[in-house]
């Protein structure tokens, strides 16, 4: 690719007034970097291999070339996005739809694990042209004979390592075997191991490839800021910004759920309206603590990376970073919460003694600039 591709904006992609529309809706101004790279080559209906880390834009990377040449007037699925986790997939339904909001007729729906069979058989039968889909309910649904992949024209993996991590590669096989031969193919994937390889070796002979580092502009409404604080009075600080800030809706994110769970009762006893979200709560609870956060039940919600891609919240004010994150890309996925649609963001990371080594490889990686936050003896 030419460097000209740095220089691109939605205007040079021929994009239809639809996409147009939303984009402008949604407050989208300008594509990222991945956005830049990747839509001229999948609008130009070649296969993709992209190494981009999590919080890049990739979502619209691929869902703005697939409603380009969507067909309303075909009863089949078209489009296939294969991805690791139920709420990731949630969230690229979720933002596919909105994208979609002017095209009349389009139907997206999420297939995943953990919901009643009968309903997603039931939303199946509303004919979707796309499908986001986890890999084993999926293949449980193509079992079934409820739902035929066998006419797509285009097949994305996302997060094709956290795929591999969760074992899911010999599914992927079988579903890449149930899909066409002559289908346009797009993987994306933070890293690329050996198995992953193996699959564009088999699969994608003929894709041309990207590699995307992570740039501070592609996030250009948050403001980042350092809090040096020790560990025992990171909850304070909190309690403290969300006051002298007047943030009135937030994400406190931490590594563990037991980490959650100390917090949230920190938060409570300082008079903070607050819920948890963890890996240990069913998805009928996660749910409901979702609806309750975006209908402002409560104020701040606490939260692990393992629900963090489900958190699809647009007027989120600021996101904390009680704990710094241990993958340098979950950091972009986390400040990455806040500062959507449009509007304008803040992130705080609370950084301790311990944390300090990890904070600057994170900021080395991620090329953001964030900038010392002083309390002034608020605490």
């Amino acid at each position: 690719m030419s460097d000209n591709n740095e220089e691109l904006g939605f205007k040079d992609f021929d994009l239809s007034p639809e996409i147009r529309n939303s984009l402008k809706k949604m407050g989208v101004k300008r594509p990222t970097t991945v956005q830049q790279k990747a839509i001229p080559l999948l609008m130009d209906n070649m296969s993709l291999i992209a190494k981009a880390p999590t919080g890049t834009g990739k979502t619209f990377a691929f869902a703005i070339p697939i409603l380009e040449y969507l067909n309303t007037n075909v009863d089949f699925v078209q489009a296939l996005i294969l991805c690791p986790t139920r709420e990731l997939a949630l969230q690229i339904a979720s933002e596919i739809k909105s994208l979609a909001r002017y095209i009349e007729g389009f139907n997206v729906c999420a297939v995943i694990g953990g919901q009643n069979i009968r309903t997603q058989e039931n939303k199946i039968k509303r004919k979707p042209q796309v499908v986001v889909a986890t890999p084993g309910r999926l293949l449980d649904l193509v079992g079934r004979r409820m739902i035929d992949i066998s006419n797509i024209y285009t097949l994305i993996l996302d997060e094709a390592d956290e795929m591999l991590k969760m074992g899911f590669i010999n599914d992927i096989r079988r579903i890449i075997a149930l899909t066409p031969k002559d289908k346009q193919m797009a993987l994306f994937s933070a890293t690329m191991p050996r198995e992953i390889l193996d699959i564009t070796w088999q699969f994608m002979e003929d894709a041309a490839q990207i590699d995307v580092m992570p740039k501070a502009d592609d996030h250009p409404n948050i403001d980042e800021y350092i809090i040096e604080v020790p560990e025992k009075d990171k909850v304070g600080a909190i309690v403290s910004i969300l006051d002298r800030e007047h943030i009135r809706k937030a994400i406190v994110f931490c590594n563990t759920r037991t980490q959650t769970e100390k917090v949230l009762r920190k938060l409570e006893s300082s008079g903070i309206s607050c819920d948890i979200l963890h890996g240990n709560i069913g998805q009928g609870g996660r749910n409901r603590v979702m609806d309750g956060f975006r209908r402002d039940k409560f104020n701040v919600l606490v939260a692990t990376d393992v629900v963090a891609r489900g958190i699809d919240v647009d007027d989120v004010e600021a996101v904390f970073n009680h704990d710094i994150p241990n993958e340098n890309e979950f950091y972009l996925h986390r400040i990455g919460r806040t500062g959507r649609a449009g509007r304008s963001g803040k992130a705080f990371s609370l950084v301790a003694y311990m944390d300090k080594a990890r904070m600057e490889e994170i900021i080395r990686y991620t090329a953001c600039d964030p900038v010392t936050y002083e309390l002034q003896g608020s605490l």
